[in-house]
């Protein structure tokens, strides 16, 4: 994978969830919502969290290190996600936020 491409990252992403809505649909007769898009992403975060804790051994768990690099990346699809259903394109949005805290800086 050619990591330096976003954009195929952001439609690999977008078609990985299209899936998703798919089992949703099939599971619960019905996708998910924006907000429990947003649930879940926070609910991973909050994953990112405890394995960041078992990385620093103050919180033990087993497989950390593998579910921390998964839950990273889960994380980073996850915006990609939330980006998409509410109509941010998150290549500019990314590009401002780096500009912006760039100049916060001499």
């Amino acid at each position: 994978m050619d990591t330096n491409n976003f954009e195929e990252i952001i439609k690999r992403s977008l078609q990985i969830r299209d899936e998703y809505h798919q089992l949703e649909i099939k599971s619960n007769g019905k996708e998910w919502t924006l907000e429990e898009d947003a649930l879940a992403y926070l609910t991973d975060a909050g994953l990112v969290g405890r394995n960041v804790m078992s990385h620093q051994k103050t919180w033990l768990k087993k497989d950390s290190a593998e579910e921390l690099e998964h839950k990273l990346a889960e994380n980073i699809w996850w915006l990609i996600v939330l980006a998409d259903r509410t109509g941010i394109d998150m290549k500019e949005a990314l590009e401002k936020f780096l500009t912006k805290t760039e100049n916060l800086f001499p």
